[in-house]
């Protein structure tokens, strides 16, 4: 049996997440049709619980009735998208995340001011495809340094950041980009609530044997905690739900102090139900 259980000081849903969440239940608790593009979080059972109360998902704008109530998840949409859906007339809630709305505008004003945007972050995520749709200008995606580094030269580049990255990953494509521009403007738009679970994890690795991870397999901050916590000789477990762990009880055996984290698509109830059961292991 698991002799401990110890919870990281923050985990589960930050703060964007749970406004656009809480946006969204109370539509559905008034019974009207409630519309997203795309999966409104990065959780795979809470998306099928909101579904249960009535959600309908979009795979784009071209799904969404006339006149239809849509909610912009927090990672946000292109502004064509959003114009797309005001001219069929959709009533469009925007629950975009005030930091990835800051990201945004920030690409809009440094590509119209005429600096060569660089996001970091996966291209094919939607928080990076909505701020590519807020950018003007040429603008260039890379993962790492060592993307980074491949980029030309150019006079003016801008450094913008997916809120879910690490300051460590940002400092050194940073400090690449410094010798391709003449003039390089590094903004750090990591969120807070990331950086506050990432820290959360390393303060975690030094009082347990071994850690669970909570949260979709789709989600960005999820895998960064991860790899935090690998590259730091720990031992991790990931899991979408509590039926996984019925799988995995021999990686609990021989651990005595169990660290549980979990990233910011993670709904409490689901954080507290797959901790229960590992008390119970």
């Amino acid at each position: 049996m698991v002799k401990q259980v110890v919870m990281a000081l923050h985990a589960g849903f930050c703060f964007g997440v749970k406004r656009a969440v809480d946006a969204i239940l109370e539509a559905l608790k008034e019974g009207r049709p409630v519309w997203t593009i795309g999966l409104p979080i990065h959780n795979p059972q809470e998306v099928e619980r909101l579904k249960g109360m009535g959600l309908r998902v979009a795979l784009d704008e071209s799904e969404v009735p006339p006149g239809a109530d849509v909610f912009i998840r927090a990672h946000g949409e292109p502004l064509e998208v959003l114009e797309a859906l005001r001219k069929k007339g959709a009533r469009v809630f925007d629950m975009t995340c005030p930091f990835v709305g800051r990201a945004q505008n920030l690409a809009s004003e440094l590509s119209q001011a005429g600096w060569h945007v660089v996001l970091l972050g996966d291209r094919q995520h939607p928080e990076i495809r909505g701020i590519m749709g807020h950018t003007d200008g040429p603008l260039d995606v890379v993962k790492d340094e060592d993307e980074a580094a491949l980029l030309p030269e150019r006079p003016r580049m801008a450094l913008i950041s997916q809120t879910t990255q690490q300051e460590e990953r940002l400092a050194a494509v940073a400090g690449v980009l410094v010798r391709r521009a003449k003039e390089l403007h590094v903004c750090n738009t990591i969120c807070r609530a990331t950086m506050e679970r990432q820290e959360a994890v390393r303060a975690l690795l030094k009082q347990v044997d071994g850690m669970v991870l909570i949260g979709g397999r789709a989600s960005a901050n999820t895998g960064k905690l991860r790899n935090i916590a690998e590259a730091n000789g720990m031992d991790v477990l990931w899991v979408e739900d509590a039926q996984e762990l019925d799988d995995s009880r021999g990686w609990f055996e021989g651990r005595n102090r169990i660290g549980i984290a979990a990233g910011a698509s993670t709904p409490e109830w689901l954080i507290t139900e797959i901790s229960n059961k590992i008390a119970r292991m």
